[in-house]
């Protein structure tokens, strides 16, 4: 396995970097590219799923792109020390019959030093919105990079 930069110990700059590909990947929706990111053994606990390894986090991300349509995603560092980052994030996304809904979640997140991510822990809110109410709308532009993304 090459290592995937940037490598821990973080900086904060490094730590930043990190993220932002995380959420780069992650709105790409691509199951496979994004599990590239975690160690082949990576242990999850998304909400209240527990996975072990990238074929069980890759099948997740197919299940969760099927029915989380239009998905779209902003994080945000909230803390990082060593080997390990601590992250907020938004998304939207909407479900096969047209209803709307805002995610809040928190990460924990911890690295090998290859830069692979071996632990994910993710605490997840949904709250149904209206189409009218979204403020998310795909990528990331260039221009809103390095800025924190308002609560609500």
């Amino acid at each position: 396995m090459s290592p995937r930069p940037p490598l821990p110990p973080f900086t904060e700059a490094t730590a930043r970097q990190k993220v932002q590909a995380a959420e780069d990947a992650w709105n790409t929706r691509d199951p496979e590219r994004v599990a590239g990111a975690y160690a082949v053994e990576s242990v999850w606990r998304n909400r209240h799923e527990f996975l072990t390894g990238r074929a069980e986090i890759t099948e997740f991300l197919r299940r969760k792109w099927s029915r989380e349509l239009d998905y779209a995603l902003r994080k945000d560092m909230w803390s990082f020390h060593g080997n390990r980052i601590a992250v907020r994030f938004q998304y939207e996304s909407h479900d096969a019959a047209g209803q709307w809904y805002r995610s809040y979640g928190n990460e924990l997140w911890e690295f090998d030093e290859e830069g692979l991510m071996r632990r994910r822990e993710a605490s997840i809110n949904d709250v149904p919105i209206d189409e009218s109410e979204r403020r998310i709308f795909g990528p990331r532009p260039e221009e809103e990079r390095g800025q924190s993304f308002p609560l609500h």
